[in-house]
């Protein structure tokens, strides 16, 4: 089945939802599991909603996040005794996809399991899809969780 298995997260609930998702994917096939938090230099967006434009950070990617994230990453997997690491990769001005697709070629990963926003319209093209883009950048199966409320 699975021999090796990488999961973004970034803090988030969707990304919590995804590693346990990983963690059980990986203790019924045996997968080691790499949890992977993508430091950014976020570019700013207009956010036009209120009437007027004002510049806003994407999402907060400092360091310090990063190491309470992996740090929770890292919890997660030795609780659950899986055979997993965690690790944290510098963008470096480049789009979250293009680093994700380089990490998945380094652990030669055969699955990817991460969540979607599931945005659409304005928002969709502002934020993008880095699931979509993702796509187009590995041939690694992806299996995407929807952002929401679990059923």
């Amino acid at each position: 089945m699975y021999k090796r298995i990488l999961v973004p997260v970034d803090g988030s609930d969707g990304s919590r939802r995804a590693l346990d998702e990983a963690i059980e994917l990986a203790r019924l096939s045996g997968a080691q599991l790499q949890a992977v938090y993508v430091l950014e230099h976020p570019t700013r967006v207009v956010d036009v909603s209120a009437g007027f434009a004002e510049q806003m950070p994407v999402r907060d990617t400092s360091p310090e996040i990063a190491t309470t994230v992996l740090g929770e990453a890292r919890e997660r997997l030795a609780a659950l005794a899986e055979q997993g690491s965690v690790r944290a990769i510098d963008a470096y001005g480049e789009s979250l996809a293009t680093v994700l697709a380089r990490a998945i070629d380094e652990l030669d990963a055969d699955l990817v399991v991460m969540y979607s926003h599931g945005r659409s319209g304005i928002r969709r093209l502002f934020a993008g899809s880095v699931a979509e883009s993702l796509l187009h950048n590995t041939t690694v199966p992806l299996l995407l969780l929807r952002n929401g409320e679990q059923e």
